[in-house]
């Protein structure tokens, strides 16, 4: 049996239908980041403001304009990930049994360079831990998002939020958060450059 016909027959590791929305969320967050930086500048929160040539969208409609794009594409295509996950049982089988003594025996072996990607099948317990934050992750970004597009008709929501300019913060932070999330993932991307070939192959 040749090495093709192994690689054909051997299980996928990642179905299309989860390549085909993880790309496309990759997509929305670089949209989503790289206009709302040029967003953020137009009222900074902080002493800082991003250089322009990161920024995406030329001036703040055109930014808005990106903004909204990028967060439909992450809202429908985040919707479609969870309800596959959870209608398939991928969620169940990936994401879980997951506990505070696994993460932490998880982290301590990462720490020590002995956390092994033996299995690309299974995910170890810091990576439940890690993918799990992050769909809640984008489920603040999207609520908060909302109360800042409209926050007369999402009032009730903006008032959750702690008010406009907290609501302001807490989409702030949780972007922030996301792109913590994203480089740490490069990282170990170019640790086991395997996990990439998968993405893009499913094999």
């Amino acid at each position: 049996m040749t090495a093709a016909t192994r690689s054909a027959r051997a299980p996928s590791v990642h179905p299309s239908w989860l390549r085909i929305t993880h790309w496309l969320n990759a997509l929305a967050v670089l949209v989503m980041a790289t206009s709302g930086w040029r967003i953020y500048n137009a009222s900074p929160l902080f002493d800082f403001e991003f250089p322009d040539a990161v920024t995406l969208g030329g001036w703040l409609a055109g930014a808005l304009q990106w903004h909204f794009a990028g967060m439909w594409l992450l809202a429908l295509n985040g919707a479609v990930y969870l309800v596959l996950n959870l209608a398939t049982g991928r969620m169940r089988r990936r994401f879980f049994p997951l506990s505070p003594g696994g993460v932490l025996r998880d982290a301590a072996a990462a720490l020590r360079g002995r956390l092994t990607h033996d299995d690309p099948h299974r995910y170890n317990e810091v990576q439940r831990l890690a993918y799990l934050f992050v769909v809640l992750d984008i489920a603040l970004l999207v609520l908060s998002g909302l109360a800042l597009w409209k926050p007369v008709q999402f009032g009730m929501l903006r008032e959750l939020m702690g008010g406009y300019e907290t609501a302001r913060r807490v989409h702030f932070a949780a972007m922030a958060a996301l792109l913590a999330f994203v480089a740490v993932h490069l990282a170990m991307v170019a640790l086991v450059p395997g996990t990439l070939r998968a993405m893009i192959r499913g094999r």
